[in-house]
């Protein structure tokens, strides 16, 4: 389990970077595997799911996940519809007793509040769902709520810039879209090069004047602490489990 050292302080909200220690899963999954959309056993990403609940201290039908599409869609959660399916990249929500979580295996975990409107947020950060703009338009909801902000971030653990090997073509992309991107870059060798997600990610909620801070861990590196959708491929294994990260508002609505 891991915290932010700045939303550690305050004490109007929880939340937990959760490795993948403790759980029921076995084998590939072994763990606290968060995943709903893994091939686990459904049973123990339900146990799981409710040590998740029990840890953030609200009951297992209030800890809200997302069905995630590497989208830049963001979704309000509210009374009328926190018992639907979330279909969405992000979620914020001002209800209290609720926790909002994301899952992730090498994508960043990025979880927010605003302290002046006491509103939390959580967002799940891949390259695809950042290029796109969801953080952007995640904050976008936030100030559509209220303009006067004061907005604290954390970026999560996620795949470090050592272990992210990329190709020619991701980097045009990149460079496509800006040639100020070229900063999240450096040649690994001749045909790849290496991708600093964490960076790409902190420097987009930077430019929305948001208080950042960091877990800075290596989900792909530190294969104890947490899965990685990148680690499991390159072992050739069959699929991955997914950490979860999540905050809430305690007390009652």
């Amino acid at each position: 389990m891991f915290y932010s050292k700045k939303l550690k302080k305050i004490k109007k909200i929880n939340h937990c970077f959760f490795s993948r220690k403790n759980g029921f899963s076995k084998g590939i999954y072994k763990g606290l595997n968060c995943g709903k959309g893994s091939k686990d056993k459904k049973g123990n990403v339900k146990k799981n799911l409710d040590y998740v609940a029990k840890k953030m201290n609200i009951e297992r039908d209030k800890l809200i996940l997302m069905h995630q599409t590497h989208s830049n869609k963001v979704v309000e959660i509210k009374k009328n519809n926190y018992k639907k399916k979330v279909i969405a990249d992000a979620m914020i929500t001002k209800m209290k007793g609720f926790a909002l979580g994301v899952v992730t295996a090498d994508c960043v975990p990025i979880i927010l509040y605003d302290e002046k409107n006491q509103i939390i947020g959580c967002i799940h950060a891949g390259w695809k769902g950042t290029l796109l703009g969801v953080i952007k338009n995640t904050v976008s909801k936030i100030k559509k709520i209220s303009s006067s902000n004061k907005i604290y971030a954390c970026v999560g653990p996620c795949i470090g810039k050592k272990s992210y090997e990329v190709d020619k073509n991701f980097y045009k992309m990149f460079i496509a879209k800006s040639r100020n991107n070229k900063i999240y870059f450096s040649n690994k060798n001749k045909t790849k090069k290496l991708f600093n997600l964490r960076k790409f990610v902190t420097n987009k909620l930077l430019k929305n004047n948001i208080n950042v801070d960091q877990v800075d861990r290596d989900t792909f590196a530190e294969k104890g602490n947490f899965f990685s959708y990148r680690r499991s491929y390159k072992l050739k294994q069959k699929d991955y489990g997914r950490c979860i990260s999540s905050i809430c508002m305690p007390g009652l609505n």
